[in-house]
């Protein structure tokens, strides 16, 4: 389970060749000193978007806030399993929060 969900992620993020993944064991992607997006251990798949955006997609997505290590991630919306068979759609979106940490200040 956990390997193919993984392989998921890796191939989502190949799709987007401004940016690689990060980390061994909490896989993720991470730009201007922030991370984006985290693959966690119940091998989900987590991005962070702007406050509007990120209720937007919570309704939209039918979604919740992405949980990681027992942690609410502030700013992180759960990408639904649902969406996991349309990667250039995620791919879409995963673009959306690199640029939107990007617009934020440096780390």
């Amino acid at each position: 389970m956990r390997d193919e969900k993984l392989k998921i992620y890796k191939m989502l993020v190949d799709k987007c060749p401004r940016f690689k993944i990060k980390g061994k064991t909490m896989p993720y992607t991470s730009a201007n000193g922030h991370m984006f997006s985290l693959f966690n251990k119940n091998n989900e798949i987590g991005m962070r978007f702007s406050k509007d955006v990120q209720k937007k997609y919570l309704k939209e997505f039918n979604t919740t806030h992405f949980i990681s290590y027992g942690a609410v991630m502030r700013g992180y919306v759960l990408i639904p399993e649902t969406m996991l068979n349309d990667l250039d759609l995620l791919a879409i979106y995963l673009n959306e929060s690199y640029e939107y940490v990007m617009s934020l200040d440096p780390k």
